[in-house]
C-alpha cells in the first residue's frame, strides 16, 4: 500500500532546498511514497521592514506551518533548528534531526574580520553576531539586514554594505560556497544554537508520519541540538537575545560552549561544559546555570528591561 505525505515549507529559496532535501530523502527510504510539498508564505517572511524582535522573533516563521499541519493540510514541516523556538509548542514534537551541515557563521564580501577597513559597514540582524563582531572589532557599523540569502548577499554587490554575516550551511546548500571570504572562527563567532541542523516537525499524535520520517534521525545531531535548545531554554533568552551555543561530539563524549554578550560587545559571557551524550539536555540546562550565575542574568535582564522600556513606549 502506497503512502503519502505533505510537507509544509516557506517559500524562500533555501526553504524549499531544505523541504525538497528532506522530500528526496524520504523517498531514498519508502519505495512508492508520494511526496507532496505545500509553500507557505508566513509573517516573518513578509514583515521585511521590522526587526525580529519587535514582531515577535522567529516563531513567526513556523506559526503558519503548525497551522497547516493541526488543520490537516500538511502532516511534516521542515526547519532550520536555529529558527525554533525553545519550545515547541503543545501536540507537536520534532520528530527527527538531519545530519549537521558546518555550523559556522560566514564572511562576505571580505577575506577576513582584519581586511575590513576602519567603520566598515557589515550587514547582520543577529545580535548573536553583532555582540561577538563588536567584541572584537568595536569600530564596525553593523547594518541591520533581513531578507532571503540572495537579498542579502544583492547589498554586498550593490555596495549598501561591506560586507555581511550569513550562515556556511546556508551557502552550500544554494552552491554559493565560493562567495564565502571566511569561515569564521568560534572564539570569533561561536555560532547560534541549532545552526546547520534541519529538523521535521510533525503532530505528536501522529504515530504513522513519526514512524515514517525516524528513519532519517541522526544520532549525533540529536544530541548537540538536545543540549544546545536546553542551554537556550536555561538561560530563558528568545532567538533575538545575544545568546549563542555549540555542542561537539565526539562518539559518547559532548563538548558544549554558551555565550551571552552585551549587543554593542563592551561585555561577553562564556563557559563550557563536557559530559556524556546521554546527558545532553541535563547539561546543557547546567551550562545554562552556570552561564547565569557568571553574569549572563544580569546582562539578559538589562536587555529586557531596555525592551519592555521600549515597547512601553
Amino acid at each position: 500500500m502506497s503512502q503519502s505525505v505533505r510537507i509544509a515549507t516557506r517559500k524562500s529559496p533555501l526553504a524549499l532546498w531544505q523541504a525538497e532535501t528532506v522530500a528526496d530523502l524520504l523517498r531514498g527510504q519508502h519505495a512508492d511514497l508520494y511526496v507532496e510539498l505545500v509553500p507557505l508564505s508566513t509573517r516573518g517572511d513578509e514583515l521585511l521592514d521590522q526587526s525580529l524582535a519587535k514582531i515577535g522573533g522567529k516563531g513567526l516563521f513556523i506559526k503558519e506551518l503548525e497551522i497547516a499541519m493541526q488543520n490537516g493540510d500538511a502532516d511534516i514541516a521542515v526547519h532550520s533548528m536555529k529558527d525554533m523556538p525553545a519550545l515547541v509548542p503543545d501536540g507537536f514534537c520534532i520528530a527527527a534531526v538531519l545530519e549537521r551541515e558546518n555550523p559556522d557563521d560566514a564572511l562576505v564580501g571580505a577575506r577576513s574580520l582584519n581586511e575590513l577597513p576602519d567603520g566598515a559597514k557589515v550587514g547582520t540582524s543577529s545580535l548573536r553576531r553583532q555582540c561577538q563582531l563588536l567584541a572584537m572589532r568595536p569600530d564596525l557599523d553593523i547594518v541591520p539586514l533581513r531578507g532571503n540569502v540572495e537579498t542579502r548577499l544583492q547589498r554586498v554587490v550593490d555596495g549598501d554594505v561591506d560586507a555581511v554575516i550569513l550562515a556556511v550551511a546556508g551557502l552550500t546548500r544554494l552552491g554559493l560556497a565560493d562567495r564565502i571570504g571566511q569561515a569564521l572562527p568560534h572564539d570569533t563567532c561561536l555560532p547560534a544554537i541549532g545552526q546547520g541542523i534541519i529538523g521535521i516537525e510533525c503532530r505528536s499524535d501522529n504515530d504513522e508520519t513519526r514512524a515514517l520520517v525516524s528513519v532519517l534521525e541522526n544520532g549525533p545531531a540529536r544530541f548537540a541540538v538536545e543540549a544546545e535548545r536546553a542551554l537556550g531554554l536555561a538561560l530563558g533568552g528568545d532567538c533575538q537575545s545575544p545568546v549563542a551555543g555549540h555542542a561537539v561530539i565526539e562518539i559518547d563524549q559532548l563538548h558544549i560552549k554558551g555565550l551571552v554578550g552585551m549587543p554593542d560587545g563592551s561585555r561577553i559571557i562564556s563557559a563550557q561544559e563536557n559530559a556524556l551524550c546521554s546527558e545532553a539536555g541535563v547539561i546543557g540546562r547546567q551550562l545554562g546555570e552556570k552561564l547565569l550565575n557568571i553574569g549572563a542574568a544580569e546582562i539578559l535582564d538589562t536587555l529586557k528591561t531596555g525592551t519592555d522600556n521600549a515597547s512601553d513606549g
